[in-house]
């Protein structure tokens, strides 16, 4: 496995960064918050998977469903998916990620 690195100033430009490659339509999408890191593991080589880029910064985040603004950056917890013009993160937890793990590594 093979990892290459997007790093972020804000937990905000992550969200911009993932709404502008997400599949138009796309309106839900995972991200993770592990170990002092807010990320999404993007496939470059779909068919493989050999390939992954680790889109990330520094911070933390609770679980749960976060709804963006792309028009002011703005993010915040939402109990559900409420408005078509914003888009949704669903923030995973993992209490273990060994493919996040070799990720973070890489970053050292």
């Amino acid at each position: 496995m093979k990892f290459e690195y997007e790093e972020f100033g804000t937990i905000e430009d992550v969200f911009l960064y993932l709404v502008s490659v997400a599949p138009y339509g796309k309106q839900v999408m995972p991200i993770s918050s592990y170990k002092g890191y807010v990320f999404s593991l993007i496939p470059l080589s779909p068919l493989t998977g050999e390939l992954l880029m680790m889109v990330y910064t520094k911070g933390n985040l609770d679980a749960g469903l976060v709804e963006f603004d792309v028009s002011t950056k703005k993010f915040r917890m939402v109990p559900a998916v409420e408005r078509a013009d914003r888009n949704y993160f669903i923030v995973l937890t993992p209490k273990t990620a060994t493919l996040a793990d070799e990720a973070i590594n890489g970053l050292k």
